[in-house]
């Protein structure tokens, strides 16, 4: 589906929808490393504004801050820091950054050279079907611990986004995650207010922000790289990791979308504005970028496809990152709020990865497509966690990938 007949005031709204669904995880990474949250929220605008360029505008996805460098961010910027200051850490962090998406452009052009179908044919249903569940169960427990904050007000907002999706008509039916994630603010407040769960909503950090982020301040706000080799060692091969994790992104986000992004525009541009992306955010002081599934979920709930919401989304993201008290607001959105948000974007994704299977017409009689679908699903969900190998940790959707392309290709097909 299009927007192209919307007024750009409902376009407007379709992209503040994509930028709440990526807001909380975008600014948490910063939040666990040390980086500068309002930096995060501007690279995380400005590489999804280079990944449309670089796919031609015809992917629509959001880029923002990536949970697999947070380990090794931590150990180096913790490294490098002196008597408290952040700053020398956060460059030696961002040298890595730089290189671990110069890899991502290397892995672009290799994949260019080789040919997408030859990276496809290791991908098949049976595959990418089971990787899309692990993707959505794999985030439900963030869902889930968010809405335990407050059970009531997540049950509300589930509740209202449900019956928007169902009942409404019109454009309604377009934003029920922004209708849904507005009324649970609102209940929250009136909560806090009232005294019902005076917890639930503090509004200092809104009292603290300033209207203006202090750009002008470079070398503070945004910082200019060191390149230390054992950051570069450590931070620069997670992109491998996260390469085959950016598969099962365009793979999901295609199979929402029903276009074949790995051939069109292809996996080498994803790849490119991915890396890109990741550049920009180590120029700049940010962490480094990947494509964002809670968009993705988005997507699935709204069949709203059209690149143009991306790029207001993106847009106004690189605004909060500016006026500290726009964003300082959308940190006080309660957990629980967030919660029973994600209950439906999470659970959209998985439902996706089951319609893949469906549609692939598999059969579940023959004992191969069985096996591999298990051992996806057991590695995947089993060691979400991951592996963690000293200051290295690898996503247990990495494992869960690596498992099925190999169960693939040893497992004789059946006749």
């Amino acid at each position: 589906m299009t927007v192209s007949h919307l007024s750009p005031s409902k376009k407007v709204l379709l992209g503040i929808q994509h930028l709440f669904a990526m807001f909380g995880a975008t600014v948490l990474v910063p939040t666990l490393t040390g980086l500068n949250p309002s930096v995060a929220l501007i690279c995380a605008g400005i590489g999804t504004l280079i990944f449309h360029f670089c796919t031609g505008n015809r992917v629509p996805v959001f880029v923002g801050s990536s949970f697999a460098y947070i380990a090794a961010l931590q150990v180096i910027i913790a490294r490098y820091s002196v008597d408290g200051n952040n700053i020398p850490g956060i460059q030696a962090a961002q040298g890595g950054i730089i290189v671990a998406g110069l890899v991502y452009c290397a892995l672009a052009l290799i994949v260019k050279l080789v040919g997408v179908k030859r990276v496809k044919n290791f991908f098949p249903p049976v595959v990418t079907g089971p990787v899309i569940v692990v993707i959505g169960l794999t985030l439900a427990p963030t869902g889930i611990d968010m809405a335990k904050e407050n059970w009531w007000v997540a049950i509300f907002v589930l509740l209202v986004i449900i019956g928007v999706s169902i009942f409404s008509k019109g454009f309604f039916k377009l934003v029920p995650i922004l209708i849904g994630l507005v009324s649970g603010y609102i209940l929250s407040i009136i909560l806090s207010a009232t005294g019902v769960f005076p917890e639930l909503v503090n509004f200092q950090p809104i009292a603290d922000a300033t209207w203006i982020s202090p750009v002008w301040k470079f070398g503070e706000f945004f910082t200019l790289p060191t390149f230390q080799w054992d950051a570069i060692a450590l931070i620069a091969p997670i992109a491998f990791v996260t390469f085959m994790e950016h598969i099962g992104d365009m793979t999901t986000n295609g199979s929402v979308v029903g276009k074949d992004f790995l051939e069109d525009p292809g996996l080498h541009r994803t790849l490119l504005g991915d890396g890109l992306a990741t550049m920009a955010a180590g120029l700049l002081g940010g962490p480094a970028n990947t494509t964002y599934s809670e968009n993705t979920g988005v997507l699935a709930v709204t069949k709203v496809y059209d690149t143009v919401v991306l790029k207001i989304a993106a847009i106004f993201a690189i605004a909060l990152g500016l006026i500290g008290k726009f964003g300082a607001i959308l940190l006080c959105i309660p957990n629980a709020v967030k919660g029973g948000m994600s209950v439906v974007l999470f659970g959209m994704i998985a439902a996706v990865g089951m319609r893949t299977l469906t549609e692939a017409q598999l059969d579940f009689s023959h004992s191969r497509n069985l096996l591999i679908t298990a051992l996806i699903l057991v590695f995947g969900l089993g060691m979400s966690a991951g592996i963690t190998i000293g200051n290295f940790t690898i996503s247990g959707l990495f494992i869960a990938v690596v498992v099925g392309v190999i169960a693939n290709k040893i497992l004789p097909k059946e006749v």
